[in-house]
């Protein structure tokens, strides 16, 4: 089950507000959602609206078959709302925090670091900056794949003092910027610690390591309808509650539901073909 959370324009001067959404997979193998037939089930709703969460997230598995025995592995970007979303859901589940997200902070940081300066001054002679920064990140990246989060933590703060100490010294704009950016990533990490498994091992397992399938219903649950090409202010109760009808289309559930409101509508397929 993977979990991700958007944003959709509130009404007046509110701002915006966060939705949840996400997708429960009955295999968790790479690659089985492109086969047919796979269990696929989405959800969504605004969690300031939504007084029971926890019993919407059982209806989605109990529709899939889950028993109460069966193990649920949680993906998520690791953000404070979504993290503690997954805890409240199944606390006893394996919650693990998105590749994805993690390689795509590092890949900004290297970037960011290929604008240093080639040194720094440190009081009377020059020392090297850009070169030991970019191979600290490199080994960063490749501790936090292999799920060493010790050694990882140990070279963020390596890097911290790098950049802390040529901040001290010239003050130079991208150092700055990336000192910030990596202090940020090191809270990230730390606070996501118990989430990072051996990403690599689990690749090579064929196991997910990803939430790709969850942008996907993302796009389709949240930005499509309330956020691209739309200029429409939602309240939370509003947007909540089409949420339910647009993951029940999704889910090929709402002429069900519709029929369980009048009992009146047509037939249902299977009747109409007997």
């Amino acid at each position: 089950m993977g979990i991700d959370g958007g944003y959709v324009r509130a009404q007046s001067t509110q701002g915006w507000f966060e939705v949840i959404a996400g997708k429960s997979l009955l295999s968790f193998t790479r690659g089985e959602e492109s086969q047919e037939p796979v269990s696929s089930k989405c959800f969504a709703f605004v969690q300031t609206v939504d007084q029971k969460p926890k019993r919407r997230l059982f209806e989605v598995l109990q529709s899939q078959g889950h028993q109460l025995n069966q193990q649920i592995t949680f993906l998520s970007d690791g953000g404070d709302t979504v993290r503690e979303l997954q805890l409240y859901l199944n606390p006893h589940a394996e919650h693990l925090l998105d590749w994805f997200h993690v390689a795509m902070r590092l890949t900004v940081l290297q970037q960011t670091a290929k604008g240093l300066p080639d040194q720094t001054r440190d009081e009377e002679e020059d020392c090297p900056l850009r070169d030991p920064v970019v191979r600290n990140l490199e080994r960063l990246k490749w501790y936090l794949w292999h799920g060493n989060v010790y050694k990882a933590l140990q070279v963020v703060q390596c890097i911290e003092t790098d950049l802390d100490a040529a901040v001290a010294n010239d003050g130079h704009a991208t150092v700055r910027k990336l000192l910030k950016a990596v202090e940020e990533f090191h809270t990230y990490i730390e606070n996501n610690r118990g989430f990072i498994p051996n990403y690599g091992e689990r690749y090579r397992h064929g196991e997910r390591i990803s939430t790709g399938f969850v942008e996907s219903t993302v796009n389709q649950v949240i930005s499509n309808r309330f956020c691209k090409r739309q200029q429409m202010q939602w309240t939370p109760r509003g947007a909540h509650l089409l949420l339910q009808i647009r993951t029940r289309v999704l889910n090929s559930g709402w002429e069900a539901t519709f029929r369980e409101w009048y009992p009146g509508f047509r037939a249902s397929p299977q009747h109409m073909a007997a």
